[in-house]
């Protein structure tokens, strides 16, 4: 239960990281926000696994700095994405506002 309990408290800060960093409005609620930053950091641990690959086999306190910002990083990468794909563009609303 601490463990599920440290990914959505580790999520939700990624993912509110990730938020501060885009520009614009981002229309995501708390789960998506918390869904954001465990992919992202999912997504950074394996960009930090090609960069540093011996840093992954022994993990150590005083070297946890890459992946936090590895985690960053791919919470900010899903993000732009996910901006880019749902962004509103000029043309493509209906008639009527609907």
């Amino acid at each position: 239960m601490l463990s599920l309990l440290s990914w959505i408290v580790t999520g939700f800060v990624l993912g509110l990281i990730a938020r501060a960093i885009i520009p614009g409005p981002q229309p995501l609620g708390f789960i998506l926000t918390v869904g954001l930053g465990v992919a992202g950091a999912f997504v950074g641990g394996l960009l930090s696994q090609l960069i540093w690959p011996g840093w992954v086999n022994e993990p150590d306190f005083n070297r946890m700095w890459p992946g936090w910002l590895m985690a960053i990083v791919g919470s900010t990468l899903l993000l732009g994405g996910y901006v880019a794909l749902t962004r509103e563009r000029p043309g493509t609303r209906l008639p009527g506002g609907a």
